[in-house]
């Protein structure tokens, strides 16, 4: 009986453990966020592979399997076209894999909003949602 219980509790407390990382790992994915590593790196026309926004470029890493890219695309798509000057590129992630490793792209979608010199100004791993990268733009521009 005493073997039974402590089984049970075992059980019933990895069970709250995995619930807690998803909780965490659902609200955070998709926030568009600042990160600190992404000081200083600056991307250009020639390794975007399409020319830079006249006031800020949303960049999109995808890869071909990746469900959230359609829905990401989408999204940025439909920002691109409300705000003037802004562009979206996408990226096949795995056809520039120096290009993901120079970054710390992990894991797709991965958008990078740039301001108009190429610098990286935000960041969202996930699906951004629209009014995220709206007010991600505002400091982009």
């Amino acid at each position: 009986m005493q073997q039974v219980m402590t089984g049970l509790v075992v059980c019933v407390l990895v069970l709250a453990a995995a619930s807690a990382f998803g909780v965490l790992q659902r609200r955070r994915s998709g926030r568009v966020r600042v990160r600190g590593r992404d000081d200083g790196k600056r991307l250009d026309a020639g390794e975007l592979g399409a020319e830079l926004g006249e006031r800020a470029t949303l960049v999109q890493f995808s890869s071909a399997f990746c469900a959230p890219c359609r829905a990401t695309r989408r999204v940025l798509g439909e920002v691109a076209g409300m705000v003037p000057g802004v562009t979206h590129v996408e990226i096949d992630a795995e056809a520039h894999l120096d290009l993901v490793r120079r970054l710390d792209i992990l894991k797709t979608p991965t958008v990078l909003v740039l301001d108009a010199d190429g610098r990286v100004v935000r960041r969202a791993t996930g699906q951004p949602r629209k009014a995220d990268v709206i007010a991600a733009l505002g400091e982009a521009v």
